[in-house]
């Protein structure tokens, strides 16, 4: 394939992704304003928040699968108007259930957002730059994460948090039409072995749970369920709410700051893409990576001052881009035969880490009034704790 075809190919790809990061990073804005409305509390709002990543990663089964038997336009052209349909049932959500059926839908039409551009660039550019190249499309995801910080405040401020899926949801229907448009693979069928034929849908799913044979595997998705959880849960869920509520910050005045630490975290994955120094070297990085995280995170829980908080979170948004190590840590991990149900594997287990450690913060926070302790520092303790604990994981059991 021509290089220029498959840049284009891979930027309208990337178009779902950052639609993707757009809709798992809404939860700081969007959170206050339905929380009023809706009237729903701490534990509420983490549950509704990792719905999305529960859903998107409770699928990533199917999307490997669908990768394997029927290629990367139709699997990304058959899930992705799920998104459109459930940001349209949110705008019209008059109760809880409703969100929540809402946000399932949205997180399983995004579900194969990013795979797709993995499995892209790992079929269609050069070996040595994977990991330089995943990492720029990490970075164009976060124009969706911009677009969730002030936009959407303002937007919310101006009319209503309806419209702001509305806004999204006229979004992925043109993101789709660019797909339809732009994506077209090579002849031979994605996924066909040695002898041309496709293998069975029960073949590529025993393939999938195989991976866990591999020694390498538990350590791997521990630490996948924690890296990229972090910077989420703090971004997309707890930020809002905690310089709302903790600080008596206006919702723009928050979205400036969400503002800040997504511009600080947009060029991080390519950053960190381009230092990735292979090897055992990586691994060390991504494990002391993962521990100044940790520690970052547990700052912000135990000081409540507006500008530590604030700049906290604008450092951890400018180091969050560690996580794309991983990428370059399973494609060297995996034969090239198990390396699409690898790196299924591994978003499976990003975004179910990432409904675990919303579920558990929103949990940590509803109890905390009770044992005496502020709800905001019980959440990002635990995130903390989360964050220590997937690398220790790592740390301890077999590796690459």
């Amino acid at each position: 394939m021509p290089l220029r075809t498959a840049w284009a190919m891979l930027g309208a790809l990337a178009g779902a992704f950052v639609l993707s990061q757009a809709f798992r990073t809404l939860g700081a804005i969007m959170g206050p304003p339905l929380a009023d409305q809706l009237q729903l509390s701490p534990q509420q709002l983490g549950l509704w928040s990792a719905a999305f990543h529960f859903s998107f990663g409770l699928v990533q089964l199917v999307m490997g699968v669908s990768l394997d038997l029927w290629g990367i336009r139709r699997t990304i052209l058959l899930a992705f108007p799920a998104a459109a349909a459930g940001a349209l049932l949110s705008a019209q959500a008059s109760s809880y259930p409703v969100l929540l059926l809402g946000q399932l839908l949205i997180g399983t039409g995004c579900a194969p957002a990013f795979l797709v551009c993995t499995l892209f660039i790992s079929r269609h550019f050069a070996a040595d730059r994977f990991t330089a190249t995943s990492g720029l499309v990490m970075s164009i995801g976060s124009l969706g994460v911009l677009a969730t910080a002030t936009p959407l405040a303002w937007l919310i401020e101006a009319s209503s948090w309806r419209w702001g899926f509305a806004a999204l949801a006229l979004c992925c229907a043109l993101a789709w039409a660019a797909m339809a448009w732009q994506v077209h693979e090579p002849p031979a069928p994605s996924g066909a072995g040695a002898d041309g034929e496709r293998p069975t849908a029960g073949a590529a799913l025993r393939g999938l749970f195989g991976l866990f044979k591999l020694p390498q595997t538990a350590g791997m998705v521990a630490y996948a369920a924690v890296a990229y959880a972090g910077f989420i849960t703090l971004r997309g869920l707890w930020l809002g709410p905690l310089l709302v509520q903790r600080h008596g910050f206006t919702l723009v005045e928050s979205g400036n700051v969400a503002l800040v630490m997504t511009l600080a975290s947009m060029a991080s994955p390519s950053v960190f893409g381009r230092l990735d120094p292979g090897g055992a070297r990586r691994t060390r990085w991504m494990l002391g990576l993962a521990l100044l995280a940790a520690l970052l995170v547990g700052a912000a829980g135990l000081a409540p001052i507006a500008w530590v908080d604030v700049a906290l979170a604008v450092t951890y948004g400018a180091l969050s881009g560690y996580g794309v190590l991983q990428y370059g840590y399973v494609r060297d991990a995996y034969p090239e035969a198990l390396r699409g149900r690898a790196l299924s594997l591994l978003t499976m287990a990003m975004f179910l880490g990432v409904a675990l450690m919303q579920w558990a913060s929103g949990v940590a926070a509803s109890w905390a009034p009770a044992l005496g302790v502020a709800p905001f520092t019980a959440a990002l303790l635990t995130m903390s704790a989360l964050l220590l604990a997937g690398a220790a994981a790592f740390w301890r059991l077999p590796r690459a």
